[in-house]
């Protein structure tokens, strides 16, 4: 189920990012970025569309999906 960023209270919406930034795997190539950058950057693909945030209600998950 997609949910709107706007739906969710701005320390929800910190909390989803940073598990999904901090998740292992996460690779951000040879540039170091910090928290903050990395937070901008997938706030950014939030509001060009190339991310969604899902809520997976079978195992109560919620996730950051990239669709682009």
């Amino acid at each position: 189920m997609k949910i709107p960023q706007q739906e969710l209270s701005s320390d929800a919406l910190v909390g989803v990012i940073d598990a999904f930034i901090l998740r292992e795997g996460t690779d951000y190539g040879l540039q170091e970025y910090t928290l903050e950058e990395k937070r901008q950057r997938v706030l950014n693909s939030l509001a060009r569309g190339d991310a969604e945030i899902h809520f997976y209600p079978e195992n109560e998950h919620i996730d950051i999906v990239m669709v682009r």
